[in-house]
Parts: C-alpha cells; sequence; structure tokens
C-alpha cells in the first residue's frame, strides 16, 4: 500500500508551470516546475499551456501525468520532495540524498545527528518533517568532515561514527 504522504488525492494545473498538489494525509503543497521541465527534454511538450493544464492524478495517486501521455509523468514523492524544498524547508529526499553522499546507515546517521534511529527512519520515509535543526546538523557535520583532517576532526568522527 502506498503511503499516503506520497499518495496524491488531487492536482490542479496553476498557469505558467505550477501544481497545486493535495496528498492523502491531508497536506496541500505549491510546486513549481519551471526549471524542471527547462532541464529535462522529455517534458518539453509541458510548456505548452494546452498540454500543461491537462494535468491530472495517474493510477493510484502515485503520479501526475498530461495528456494520457506515459512520457509526461511525475512521481508524486519526487514532487513533494520539490514542493517542500521550494518552501524553504528540508524533505526525505535530503536526508536519503546526505546518508548516501556520506555513505552512512541509518544506524551511523541516527548517531551522528544525535537522534533516535526511529525518528531519523520518519524523517527519511517522510512520515515526518524534517526540522531545520536536523537539516543544520546534517550540513555542519558534512563540512566538519569534508574539512581537512584536523584532531579535532578526527575526535568528532570517532565520536560521532
Amino acid at each position: 500500500m502506498r503511503p499516503k504522504q506520497f499518495t496524491l488525492s488531487g492536482v490542479q494545473a496553476v498557469p505558467p508551470a505550477s501544481l497545486l498538489l493535495h496528498y492523502a494525509d491531508g497536506e496541500q503543497f505549491e510546486v513549481n516546475l519551471v526549471d524542471i521541465i527547462k532541464r529535462h527534454r522529455t517534458l518539453a511538450r509541458l510548456k505548452d499551456p494546452e498540454v500543461f493544464k491537462s494535468a491530472k492524478v495517474g493510477d493510484h495517486g502515485a503520479s501526475v501525468v498530461w495528456a494520457n501521455d506515459d512520457e509526461l509523468e511525475l512521481a508524486a514523492d519526487n514532487l513533494r520532495a520539490r514542493a517542500v524544498e521550494q518552501a524553504g524547508h528540508a524533505s526525505h529526499e535530503f536526508i536519503w540524498n546526505w546518508m548516501a553522499r556520506n555513505d552512512l546507515t541509518l544506524d551511523k546517521a541516527a548517531v551522528a545527528l544525535g537522534v533516535s534511529r526511529r525518528m531519523l527512519a520518519y524523517y527519511r520515509s517522510g512520515l515526518k518533517p524534517v526540522p531545520r535543526t536536523v537539516a543544520l546538523a546534517c550540513l555542519g557535520w558534512e563540512k566538519v568532515m569534508m574539512s581537512d583532517a584536523t584532531p579535532a576532526r578526527q575526535g568528532f568522527a570517532v565520536l560521532y561514527c
């Protein structure tokens, strides 16, 4: 069964290239797709206002589709992540990417951030919003770990990994 936080219950096209997204968990977000459309040639048809306004919820609420074209489809979880990030917050994908970039397991990442494994799993899954303090801790940890090997860094690595 698809998680409610990633299941679309409604979508409305907002010209020129934004979507108002309604999710099954009751949350609503607006996401601007201008940059995404520019970056991906396969989405070029979405520049046409008639095509863009044909946006509808895909099968089982898993995506947004346009013009009944399988090539014009964006996943509901990715759209939510983009909307959260455009609103100035960290998304569940931020946590996934931080962990992958730093080759961290859930256990090691939780220790590094000083949060419980369960809470980090909630953030990573999108069940709970990522608090700004956690996002800043990710960035700070990465900055320290990527700096030159100093005694302070080495102690930090031993203490938190």
